[in-house]
């Protein structure tokens, strides 16, 4: 399980034969080995993204997750760079808006942190919410994309 530095700290990549099936930061160490595979393809795509100049990203993705869990994060992943979304809205797209709950759950069970832009998720009333990342990082994320954040929220 590779480890790679980033401008916003280590995170873990994890493969499944050419597919990335998980994205997560990670307190560990970054390794020293070189990247090789899709996992040098992921890490070239997050140093472009970091360094504003990928707006969106092309890797081979290995959902793991339930049905609905996978529905919400195809979802998300339709959310364009710099815009964000409710919690509440996406239910709503889903077709189920008393589903805001599960939605809320399962984007909190995203496994590709990044990739699979669940920052891009606010509350109803324009407030950054949970992130497995840490808000710090969620609200990192939001700026480097553009979006305006009020300094307010926390």
């Amino acid at each position: 399980m590779p480890i790679i530095s980033t401008s916003l700290g280590n995170v873990l990549i994890e493969t499944e034969g050419e597919q990335l099936f998980r994205l997560q930061f990670t307190e560990t160490v970054a390794s020293d080995e070189p990247a090789e595979g899709i996992t040098k393809e992921v890490k070239k795509q997050l140093d472009e993204y970091f360094s504003e100049s990928r707006v969106s990203f092309d890797l081979p993705l290995e959902l793991k997750g339930t049905d609905f869990q996978k529905s919400v994060w195809e979802a998300v992943n339709e959310i364009p760079f710099g815009q964000t979304t409710t919690y509440m809205k996406l239910s709503q797209r889903l077709g189920n808006p008393a589903a805001i709950r599960a939605v809320g759950a399962a984007i909190g069970a995203n496994p590709i942190l990044i990739i699979v832009p669940c920052h891009r998720i606010i509350g109803t009333n324009g407030q950054l919410t949970g992130y497995a990342g840490g808000l710090e990082k969620k609200q990192a994320l939001l700026e480097l994309e553009g979006f305006p954040i009020q300094k307010s929220l926390f």
